[in-house]
């Protein structure tokens, strides 16, 4: 069997720090793309899974969900990318794809057994996913997205987790003008929060406070609509 290898930074323990790691990724699928991984976003959550704070972290990890690269290879069976291209990757690479969610495009509620995209075993349950923290990664093309070729990369690895973990909510409640929107703390989601609103149209207003513990500093963010 044919294995890409890898360069990345993994975490060995709750209290190691992270270091370089070498590793090799599966050979490509017929409908995968293989990545040159360009810019990975931070997400808080990779600090929780690296301390083990959740306790389900498996070492060695390399952490990572927040990616944007461009394809330099492609199956044989691969439609929707090119050499090329400009693509990211979120926080999941596979779904059961039988579920009522999944067959309604709703993949990140599979209730089948999604895959996370580190931290996580592939459908053979015995290949440990393995993250954005490194120079390439392996992605089925149906959880991969197109990144427009005039944005800024380095901006847009952060849409991928914390960006639409604010957008998706504004969008379903359907936030425009005449609307209110009060966001308790100013994080790595928080601000993502009060630029969408306000381009939305609605008037944002963010609550803050000063405890250590706030969620102003720990990244996380809560929309109250009114």
């Amino acid at each position: 069997m044919i294995m890409i290898a890898v360069k990345g930074y993994a975490a060995h323990s709750p209290t190691s720090a992270l270091r370089p790691f070498d590793f090799e990724r599966r050979d490509l699928r017929p409908k995968d793309v293989l990545i040159d991984i360009l810019y990975c976003g931070i997400c808080h959550s990779d600090l929780h899974l690296v301390r083990n704070e959740w306790g389900r972290s498996i070492y060695p990890l390399v952490p990572g969900h927040e990616i944007v690269g461009r394809v330099i290879e492609k199956g044989k069976r691969t439609r929707r990318f090119k050499k090329g291209d400009l693509v990211a990757v979120g926080c999941f690479v596979d779904s059961c794809r039988k579920c009522s969610n999944c067959k309604n495009g709703l993949q990140q509620y599979c209730t089948g057994g999604i895959v996370l995209t580190y931290n996580s075993y592939e459908k053979d349950g015995e290949t440990i996913t393995r993250g954005g923290y490194s120079t390439k990664i392996v992605v089925e093309e149906d959880y991969v997205l197109k990144v427009p070729p005039k944005l800024p990369l380095e901006k847009v690895a952060p849409l991928l987790c914390a960006g639409i973990t604010t957008y998706s909510p504004l969008r379903y409640w359907k936030v425009g003008k005449g609307h209110r929107v009060a966001v308790l703390g100013l994080g790595g989601l928080g601000h993502m929060a009060v630029k969408f609103a306000s381009v939305f149209g609605a008037k944002v207003t963010v609550l803050s406070g000063y405890r250590r513990n706030s969620a102003m500093l720990n990244g996380w963010a809560q929309l109250i609509l009114f």
